[in-house]
Protein backbone atom coordinates (compact mmCIF):
# COMPACT_ATOMS: atom_id res chain seq x y z
CA UNK A 1 0.00 0.00 0.00
CA UNK A 2 1.23 3.19 -0.73
CA UNK A 3 2.04 5.80 1.47
CA UNK A 4 -1.16 8.40 0.79
CA UNK A 5 -3.08 5.37 0.48
CA UNK A 6 -2.06 4.54 4.42
CA UNK A 7 -2.63 7.88 4.94
CA UNK A 8 -6.59 8.21 3.45
CA UNK A 9 -6.63 4.62 4.96
CA UNK A 10 -5.82 6.73 8.96
CA UNK A 11 -8.11 9.28 7.88
CA UNK A 12 -11.28 7.27 7.25
CA UNK A 13 -11.15 5.07 10.39
CA UNK A 14 -13.71 5.41 12.88
CA UNK A 15 -13.48 3.72 16.28
CA UNK A 16 -17.06 2.62 17.27
CA UNK A 17 -18.56 1.17 20.74
CA UNK A 18 -17.31 -2.17 20.07
CA UNK A 19 -14.02 -0.95 19.83
CA UNK A 20 -14.06 1.42 22.82
CA UNK A 21 -13.20 -1.70 25.57
CA UNK A 22 -12.59 -1.33 29.38
CA UNK A 23 -8.72 -0.50 29.85
CA UNK A 24 -8.12 1.29 27.22
CA UNK A 25 -6.16 4.03 27.88
CA UNK A 26 -4.84 7.25 26.42
CA UNK A 27 -3.29 11.10 26.82
CA UNK A 28 -3.49 13.76 25.48
CA UNK A 29 -0.80 17.07 25.40
CA UNK A 30 -0.65 19.16 27.58
CA UNK A 31 -1.72 22.74 28.29
CA UNK A 32 -0.71 25.83 30.51
CA UNK A 33 -3.39 28.06 32.29
CA UNK A 34 -2.20 31.23 31.75
CA UNK A 35 -3.09 34.68 33.97
CA UNK A 36 -5.05 35.38 30.26
CA UNK A 37 -7.24 32.48 30.32
CA UNK A 38 -8.51 33.51 33.89
CA UNK A 39 -9.04 36.60 33.16
CA UNK A 40 -11.12 35.90 30.01
CA UNK A 41 -12.93 33.20 32.02
CA UNK A 42 -13.80 35.20 34.31
CA UNK A 43 -14.68 38.00 31.70
CA UNK A 44 -16.85 35.37 29.78
CA UNK A 45 -18.82 33.80 32.70
CA UNK A 46 -18.95 36.59 34.95
CA UNK A 47 -17.68 34.55 37.81
CA UNK A 48 -15.44 37.15 39.35
CA UNK A 49 -14.66 35.20 42.71
CA UNK A 50 -11.75 36.66 44.48
CA UNK A 51 -9.83 33.46 44.84
CA UNK A 52 -9.67 34.05 40.96
CA UNK A 53 -8.74 37.16 40.50
CA UNK A 54 -7.40 39.37 43.45
CA UNK A 55 -3.92 38.13 44.35
CA UNK A 56 -3.86 39.85 47.82
CA UNK A 57 -7.24 37.98 48.84
CA UNK A 58 -6.14 34.76 47.62
CA UNK A 59 -2.83 34.80 49.63
CA UNK A 60 -5.05 34.75 52.66
CA UNK A 61 -6.78 31.49 51.68
CA UNK A 62 -6.05 28.12 52.09
CA UNK A 63 -4.43 27.74 48.55
CA UNK A 64 -2.42 30.91 49.74
CA UNK A 65 -2.36 32.19 46.12
CA UNK A 66 -4.79 32.67 42.91
CA UNK A 67 -6.58 29.63 41.32
CA UNK A 68 -7.87 28.60 38.08
CA UNK A 69 -11.70 27.84 37.75
CA UNK A 70 -12.84 24.57 37.62
CA UNK A 71 -15.31 25.05 35.21
CA UNK A 72 -12.18 26.21 32.87
CA UNK A 73 -10.47 23.12 34.09
CA UNK A 74 -12.83 21.39 32.83
CA UNK A 75 -13.60 23.12 29.57
CA UNK A 76 -9.74 22.70 29.07
CA UNK A 77 -10.00 18.83 29.62
CA UNK A 78 -12.94 18.49 26.90
CA UNK A 79 -10.73 20.43 24.28
CA UNK A 80 -7.60 18.51 25.11
CA UNK A 81 -9.53 15.47 24.71
CA UNK A 82 -11.23 16.66 22.10
CA UNK A 83 -8.50 17.34 20.00
CA UNK A 84 -6.32 14.16 20.92
CA UNK A 85 -6.15 11.46 18.51
CA UNK A 86 -8.09 8.87 19.57
CA UNK A 87 -10.80 11.40 19.53
CA UNK A 88 -10.23 12.26 16.06
CA UNK A 89 -11.63 8.54 14.87
CA UNK A 90 -14.91 9.34 17.62
CA UNK A 91 -16.11 11.74 15.11
CA UNK A 92 -18.31 9.06 12.83
CA UNK A 93 -19.66 7.24 15.65
CA UNK A 94 -19.94 9.64 18.69
CA UNK A 95 -23.52 10.90 19.50
CA UNK A 96 -24.25 12.20 22.24
CA UNK A 97 -22.21 13.12 25.98
CA UNK A 98 -24.58 11.94 28.39
CA UNK A 99 -23.26 12.69 31.61
CA UNK A 100 -20.27 14.44 32.89
CA UNK A 101 -19.47 14.45 36.30
CA UNK A 102 -16.84 16.46 38.00
CA UNK A 103 -14.51 16.66 41.15
CA UNK A 104 -11.23 18.63 42.02
CA UNK A 105 -9.07 16.92 44.32
CA UNK A 106 -6.17 19.33 44.22
CA UNK A 107 -6.44 23.19 42.55
CA UNK A 108 -5.17 24.23 39.48
CA UNK A 109 -3.12 27.25 39.86
CA UNK A 110 -2.26 29.85 37.40
CA UNK A 111 0.88 28.88 35.13
CA UNK A 112 0.07 24.94 36.27
CA UNK A 113 0.63 22.49 32.95
CA UNK A 114 -2.40 20.12 32.64
CA UNK A 115 -2.66 17.26 30.15
CA UNK A 116 -5.91 14.14 30.30
CA UNK A 117 -5.41 10.92 30.99
CA UNK A 118 -8.10 8.79 29.41
CA UNK A 119 -9.51 5.31 30.39
CA UNK A 120 -12.55 3.60 29.37
CA UNK A 121 -14.11 2.16 32.32
CA UNK A 122 -17.20 0.60 31.56
CA UNK A 123 -19.18 -0.45 28.13
CA UNK A 124 -22.71 -1.43 27.93
CA UNK A 125 -25.48 -2.39 25.41
CA UNK A 126 -28.83 -0.59 25.32
CA UNK A 127 -32.54 -1.52 24.33
CA UNK A 128 -31.76 -0.18 20.97
CA UNK A 129 -28.86 -2.55 18.83
CA UNK A 130 -27.42 0.69 17.05
CA UNK A 131 -25.83 2.09 19.59
CA UNK A 132 -24.00 1.31 22.81
CA UNK A 133 -22.92 3.47 25.97
CA UNK A 134 -19.23 4.03 26.98
CA UNK A 135 -17.72 5.21 30.57
CA UNK A 136 -14.63 7.47 30.38
CA UNK A 137 -12.71 8.27 33.28
CA UNK A 138 -10.54 11.26 32.44
CA UNK A 139 -8.11 12.87 34.80
CA UNK A 140 -6.38 16.22 34.18
CA UNK A 141 -2.69 15.62 35.71
CA UNK A 142 -0.19 18.61 36.62
CA UNK A 143 3.32 19.15 35.91
CA UNK A 144 4.19 18.01 39.67
CA UNK A 145 1.81 15.05 38.47
CA UNK A 146 -0.89 15.59 40.81
CA UNK A 147 -4.93 14.60 39.55
CA UNK A 148 -6.34 18.20 39.89
CA UNK A 149 -9.53 16.97 38.39
CA UNK A 150 -11.69 14.45 37.25
CA UNK A 151 -14.19 13.70 34.77
CA UNK A 152 -16.65 10.83 34.71
CA UNK A 153 -17.84 10.94 31.31
CA UNK A 154 -20.96 8.71 30.03
CA UNK A 155 -21.24 9.07 25.63
CA UNK A 156 -23.83 7.23 23.65
CA UNK A 157 -21.64 5.68 20.56
CA UNK A 158 -22.70 3.92 17.38
CA UNK A 159 -22.73 0.00 16.97
CA UNK A 160 -20.73 -1.27 13.99
CA UNK A 161 -23.27 -2.63 11.44
CA UNK A 162 -22.46 -5.26 9.14
CA UNK A 163 -21.71 -2.14 6.13
CA UNK A 164 -19.11 -0.57 8.39
CA UNK A 165 -15.47 -0.86 7.80
CA UNK A 166 -13.72 -2.81 10.28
Amino acid sequence: MTQPAILEQIANTTLYWEDLVPGMTYSTSSRTITEADVAAFAALTGDFNKVHVDAEYAKGTIFGQRIAHGMLVAAFMAGLTSRSIPNQFFEGSLFSVLENRLKFPKPTFIGDTIRVEIEVVEQKTTSRPDRGIVAFLRKAINQRGEVVAEMAATCLFKRRTPGDAQ
